[in-house]
């Protein structure tokens, strides 16, 4: 009797909001942001707002992710580059690396342009006193930021989201006394900008800059306003209640109000990737046409239709991982009690919804994928100019894309791969001398620049001499059909570009000494190899990763073909060289070799594992077609280590996964979780290293969010395995998973599962198809056929 009375007062407790149960889709904190990683993001796929939270001045760092430096791109900046490729081949004939090295900078052009800043707003609060029961939130179930408080017992309240059917941001702040809420809003640029204040609304104008990136370094020329660039606005009004709207010339605010609700919308000129954003270039009247549009909405309407829209993607996926002793913190002290080794499992499926969250918010503007920060950038020289880097890290942005049941966040990015085939053709034509099909290089931006970065021959070839996106890339459009089955995207659209891409493979490859084919020049994305001589480079024939893209690139392009009955005579060409490509070396130590000979690299535990590029993300090598290279594989993974960047962890336990081996995934899966501080905070002892920041960013360092995209991908590939004609379930699944739940989890074949297991046995599944069509649902050494008729759901018993 006791037990059930003390039962019923725990249970009266929560329900009255005294005890909070923890949570897997809050973040939330006890006092406000310091650093921008230690902020809550918000967006709409288009417009980012970075949430600090403060008490006496609240800032808001605020995005636009068609803002860059720049204008369309000249892609034949070079174009008789490709002059140099036979003098480049000769020197690795003749094994000259040293001067094959200094010939590969000819094949370099310019580097990519900027992702900037639009704006800072800073709500200053006229409300001074001891400050009580502070709480910061991010609910990612809803995409709302709260914030409440306490001065000299009166409770303030602000409510933050972004709406993209409304392309609005919303701030709803309240006190719970009549006419103790007074504000003031100010709005700047890092950007050539002028404020202005008319008619109570706040309107900042800007422009942003022509510059090439020289190198990763600040130039003050940078900061001067060219009669061409990109222009963007933000334009900001107020609703009260009560009280009075106060303004000056460069500011608008409120006095004696008991609520007020804010309206920002921002806009650039932006009009595409090969359209001069300065001829006709206007942003302000689209910031102003959306405000005045959402300002005649109740702050309540505004909600229920950004909800709406949201949750119709985020509420698809149901992740349970069983039951958990974990006491409620908030976010950041999860993270050190977590990073102490003890269990959380409700942190680590906050870890996945938080991935999902990011890649709904930042990734809804067509051809403008999410860039290495996804769309949250507050430096106006942002690391790696926060563009989008094409040898691993764009594509691991989007790897969650259609296992997590977000296809429509996979646009973004095949949109941006069509602007690619276009400045590409002439890349393949200009730098590399094949006239057929399209390529791209090492890095991006908004401008689908596809161009060998480098300067023109200042830079170093290991990261800037790279033609292999193209193939890596395509093989994202054969992703987004096989689990979809849109046979008429994969017509119109996706196959002609896949082939392209193949096609420049096909005009790249020669025949090395033994008539197998291979790519010359060569380089393996950002590593270098250490001769016996002591010579260390990056240039050589035949790189591994180079040759497992293009196994990918035409084992996919002719699985396109087939399906689509067309050009038989290509598909031929593309099975012989497929067929005559220079094979996997497994090397002295066991190991997959990253290069043509068994040399040694020249550092062992290098972030980049792009040899293993077949295992993960391509398929063509896997625990039971190809033991021996699983087990290469394998034993990279041990030389390599687990110590790395963030993105780099968020790969390898993709990779451990792919071998089956869920325990040591789930292993780099915690390591992935090990906080980390934010990037200027000054402590005795500092956690650095790849991990995740108080906010649950991924920890390059600095802040890359393609480590969030990566680890919330995994948790899908240790749950789900599938190809074409299989689905494996909990394929991966380790011992600390024994037991939980997922549902809406999407496989190859356009089939959705759901499944709960116990003890690691599997006790329900249920799998629904999009199309209809036939699989295989293996578990453990079991077999299912299934043969579904579209939206069939069937229940089934293993």
């Amino acid at each position: 009797m006791k037990k059930l009375h003390i039962i019923a007062i725990i249970l009266f407790w929560i329900f009255a909001g005294k005890i909070s149960a923890q949570s897997s889709h809050i973040l939330w904190y006890n006092q406000p942001a310091e650093f921008f990683e230690e902020s809550l993001v918000l967006g709409n796929g288009k417009m980012g707002a970075t949430v600090f939270g403060g008490v006496n001045t609240d800032k808001i760092h605020l995005n636009d992710i068609t803002l860059w430096s720049g204008e369309p791109v000249n892609a034949n900046m070079s174009p008789e580059a490709y002059k140099n490729i036979p003098a480049i081949r000769e020197a690795l004939k003749n094994e000259d690396y040293k001067l094959a090295e200094e010939l590969n900078k000819k094949l370099q052009g310019k580097n990519s342009e900027r992702y900037l800043p639009l704006g800072t707003l800073e709500i200053k609060h006229f409300n001074d006193g001891k400050v009580s029961n502070y709480r910061r939130e991010l609910d990612l179930s809803a995409a709302v930021s709260k914030v409440s408080y306490e001065i000299d017992g009166v409770k303030y309240t602000r409510e933050y989201f972004v709406s993209a059917p409304d392309q609005i941001m919303v701030v709803k702040l309240t006190s719970n006394k009549k006419g103790a809420l007074s504000f003031e809003i100010n709005s700047s640029s890092l950007l050539q900008s002028s404020v202005e204040v008319k008619d109570n609304v706040l309107t900042m104008d800007g422009i942003a800059p022509i510059h090439e990136n020289s190198g990763y370094t600040v130039l003050p020329k940078f900061l001067e306003i060219k009669e061409r660039g990109t222009r963007f606005a933000s334009v900001l009004k107020i609703k009260n209640t009560d009280g009075e709207i106060i303004n000056s010339n460069k500011s608008l605010g409120v006095k004696n109000a008991t609520e007020a609700i804010i309206y920002v919308s921002v806009a650039t000129s932006f009009k595409g990737f090969d359209v001069n954003p300065s001829i006709d270039g206007v942003a302000e009247p689209i910031a102003k046409k959306n405000v005045e549009k959402a300002f005649s909405k109740s702050f309540d309407k505004l909600k229920e239709t950004h909800l709406a829209d949201y949750q119709k993607f985020y509420n698809r996926v149901l992740l349970d991982l069983g039951k958990t002793t974990a006491p409620d913190l908030p976010t950041d002290e999860r993270l050190l009690r977590y990073a102490d080794g003890k269990e959380d499992k409700n942190l680590e499926i906050l870890y996945f919804n938080f991935g999902r969250y990011l890649l709904i918010s930042s990734s809804r503007t067509m051809g403008v994928p999410a860039n290495l920060q996804g769309l949250w950038n507050p430096h106006l020289f942002a690391p790696w100019s926060s563009n989008y880097t094409m040898n691993i890290n764009l594509e691991e942005n989007y790897w969650l894309a259609e296992n997590t049941n977000l296809s429509e966040m996979h646009q973004p990015l095949l949109g941006f791969i069509k602007n690619l085939s276009v400045t590409g053709k002439v890349t393949a034509e200009t730098f590399y001398g094949v006239n057929k099909g399209w390529t791209a290089a090492h890095n991006s931006d908004i401008w689908a620049m596809s161009n060998p970065v480098g300067q023109f021959g200042k830079e170093d070839p290991m990261w800037a001499c790279w033609p292999m996106a193209g193939a890596w890339l395509s093989t994202h459009i054969w992703e987004h059909y096989v689990f979809t089955q849109d046979k008429k995207y994969l017509k119109e659209e996706g196959y002609p570009l896949m082939k392209g891409a193949a096609e420049f493979c096909l005009g790249w490859l020669i025949e090395d000494k033994n008539g197998n084919l291979i790519t010359a020049p060569s380089t393996s994305p950002e590593n270098q190899y250490k001769l016996a001589d002591g010579f260390v480079g990056a240039t050589l024939y035949g790189g591994t990763a180079d040759l497992a893209m293009i196994r990918e690139c035409f084992d996919k392009t002719i699985k396109a073909a087939k399906i689509l009955n067309v050009d038989a005579d290509f598909v031929k060409k593309l099975e012989v060289n497929l067929a005559k490509l220079h094979p996997y070396q497994i090397g002295k130590k066991g190991n997959l070799q990253e290069w043509y000979f068994d040399w040694e690299d020249k550092d062992p535990k290098h972030r980049h594992q792009s040899q293993l590029f077949g295992l993960f993300p391509g398929d063509h090598i896997t625990p039971l077609k190809t033991p021996n290279l699983a087990e290469a594989s394998k034993k990279t993974l041990e030389i390599k280590g687990d110590e790395t960047t963030g993105w780099s962890k968020g790969w390898r336990i993709n990779l451990w996964a792919r071998l089956w081996d869920g325990n040591r995934a789930y292993k780099m899966y915690r390591e992935l979780l090990r906080y980390v501080d934010p990037d200027g905070k000054k402590t005795e002892k500092p956690r650095r290293g790849g991990g995740t920041y108080p906010n649950l960013f991924d920890a390059h360092p600095p802040f890359q969010i393609d480590g969030n995209f990566g680890g919330a991908a995994a948790v899908t590939e240790m749950l789900v395995q599938s190809d074409e004609n299989e689905i494996r379930l909990l394929p991966a699944l380790p011992d600390a998973w024994e037991s939980g739940s997922v549902k809406g989890i999407c496989a190859r074949g356009g089939f959705e599962i759901e499944m709960t297991w116990n003890n690691k046995k599997l006790n329900k599944v249920f799998i629904s198809s999009k199309k209809g069509g036939k699989t295989t649902l293996i578990f453990g050494n079991k077999k299912q056929e299934v043969n579904l008729k579209k939206g069939e759901k069937r229940e089934i018993k293993f």
